[in-house]
């Protein structure tokens, strides 16, 4: 008797203080309908979806199934009211903390001259007070919308302070450019030799450089830049990075390529439990394959939302920035200039050896069909070599200009494309000047891979451009450019593929379509409520789609409180 009562006692307690601290004693059941839910599987649309410790527990498909769940007390019951529910997207390629960096960084996006980005970092400088030998870094300028195309030089940034070391990167992340005191800094003057893969501009007759460098060799010094900032301004400029993702609807993201030194604020994120949302990491194969060995708890699971799926290497440059590596050449500057590689093709072999001797996914930065080429054909090697199966999934990142052929060896080796679809957007007029019509009309060629049965994705590759999931759906429907010229009619795919490449593609590129990219039960509540449904709506009229609500394993992390 005296151990009930002492258990009636404890329970009495329990009750009472769960109610003063609202939190509740059963499950957390909540079920969404009277909207367009929208599933991706084979039955496209549901009546209802039913949300049960963050995982998906019914969906419902007719009336009469849930009618009697809706005079149910227990469960949250929410009326969608005419508006969409779908899967949330799917991030498949982009550089997190990189995002995260640039916040703290001089935004030259959309700058149309040189006067402009110097008139911006010296307002940032007066504006932040800083000391006067402190970096100024800068991210987002495009030359394309320079007079002349001209990269800005050392004496252009100069102009704004020769005390201040100023690094300005270009919106490919590709090449860049350093005033004087930067180029002392990192002891880069005339007795400076070339670098394998990369360019160091000179000026001409002398061996003085400009600045203005490409590929590895600005890679090479770039990396060798510590940001100033305490590892809590690190954590929290990661944090407002994850905002940013959400308010586009991602619940996934990546960290697409991990170096040594910015392993430590992972790290840190990891031991905080800093991560709001899913983020799956790639090792920088050639600088930093170390960490991958090191962290094998990390590989393939998540710790406290991060983990490492595999290895990331770059094949090529930019097209925009011309340093892609095409199998013709440009159509503008040296008749006979391809762009050039980063590496030689026995060590894509051997990287890809690397990458299946360590049971990984490899992904490769492609942006040329020379490039797109170097990696099909080590994988073909690779093959041979190995007689390895084709249940591999190695991605081949951005496909800007790979041909019908490659598409056809791509369905062949497994290997998926993700396309940078929005170039069409951003760079398309560019790239028409470039390339040629034919060309670029076949830049990001969303039908080929779709004709070819690839399970092709969608990325943005912030922070190069921000990651608006809903502005990549409607430049794959729609293919226009900035000056609204039509770049590539044959190959606009449907709103429902787009879709599906920011979500069950997606998915299944990150080895996650068991748990992820539909609504299904037994996957996890991550959702997303427009207030249009994509499906129904003029192709247009996509991109004015408003979020409405972002949902992670049934919490909501992002609320639209502006409608």
């Amino acid at each position: 008797m005296k151990k009930l009562l002492l258990l009636t006692t404890f329970i009495l307690i329990l009750f009472i203080s769960c109610k003063k601290d609202n939190i509740k004693i059963n499950n957390d059941v909540t079920l969404y309908y009277n909207g367009n839910i929208i599933t991706l599987e084979d039955e496209l649309y549901a009546k209802a979806i039913e949300i049960s410790n963050g995982i998906i527990s019914k969906v419902y498909y007719n009336d009469e199934e849930f009618s009697n769940i809706l005079k149910e007390k227990k469960i949250n019951i929410i009326d969608l009211k005419g508006k969409t529910l779908m899967p949330s997207f799917i991030d498949s390629h982009s550089h997190l903390i990189n995002f995260a960096k640039s916040l703290s960084t001089v935004n030259l996006t959309g700058s149309t001259n040189i006067l402009e980005i110097e008139t911006k970092l010296s307002n940032y400088i007066v504006k932040s007070k800083l000391n006067s030998d402190a970096w100024v870094i800068g991210f987002g300028y495009d030359n394309n919308l320079l007079p002349n195309k001209k990269n800005p030089t050392r004496d252009d940034l100069d102009k704004i302070s020769t005390t201040h070391p100023i690094l300005i990167t270009h919106a490919s992340g590709h090449v860049g450019s350093m005033n004087s005191k930067a180029l002392e800094y990192f002891g880069v003057d005339e007795n400076i030799p070339d670098i394998a893969g990369g360019f160091i501009e000179r000026y001409p007759d002398s061996r003085k450089p400009t600045g203005y460098m490409e590929e590895n060799a600005y890679f090479n010094y770039v990396h060798k830049l510590n940001f100033k900032l305490s590892d809590e301004d690190l954590m929290n400029f990661i944090n407002q990075a994850e905002d940013v993702y959400l308010s586009y609807g991602i619940t996934t993201a990546q960290e697409a390529l991990i170096s040594i030194p910015d392993f430590s604020i992972i790290k840190n994120m990891i031991t905080n439990h800093r991560f709001n949302i899913d983020v799956i990491g790639f090792v920088d194969l050639k600088t930093s394959s170390s960490l991958l060995k090191k962290n094998k708890e990390l590989v393939g699971n998540y710790s406290n939302r991060f983990k490492i799926n595999g290895y990331k290497i770059f094949l090529d440059g930019s097209p925009q920035a011309k340093t892609a590596w095409l199998l013709e050449p440009y159509k503008t500057g040296d008749a006979n200039y391809r762009g050039y590689p980063i590496y030689r093709d026995s060590d894509v072999v051997n990287f890809i050896n690397m990458a299946l001797d360590d049971n990984v996914q490899l992904q490769a930065h492609c942006n040329g069909d020379a490039a797109a080429n170097q990696y099909l054909s080590a994988f073909d090697i690779v093959n041979t070599q190995r007689g390895i199966t084709n249940n591999y999934r190695a991605v081949l990142i951005h496909s800007q200009i790979s041909t019908e052929e490659e598409y056809a060896r791509m369905k062949i080796l497994n290997i998926i494309p993700s396309l940078f679809v929005a170039h069409v957007y951003y760079w398309g007029d560019t790239h028409i000047e470039n390339l040629g019509m034919d060309r670029a009309s076949e830049i990001s060629a969303s039908y080929t891979a779709l004709t070819n049965d690839l399970k092709f994705t969608y990325h943005q590759d912030s922070p190069v451009i921000n990651p608006n999931m809903l502005e990549t759906i409607w430049v794959a429907v729609n293919r226009v450019t900035k000056n609204g010229v039509l770049l590539g009619e044959n190959q606009k795919v449907t709103v429902l593929d787009a879709i599906k490449a920011v979500t069950i593609n997606a998915a299944y590129q990150n080895g996650e379509e068991s748990i992820k990219g539909s609504l299904i039960e037994g996957k996890l509540a991550d959702l997303l409520i427009l207030d249009k449904n994509p499906l129904e709506v003029a192709p247009m009229k996509i991109k004015d789609i408003k979020i409405l609500e972002t949902i992670k394993e049934g919490k909501t992390l992002y609320k639209n409180d502006s409608i």
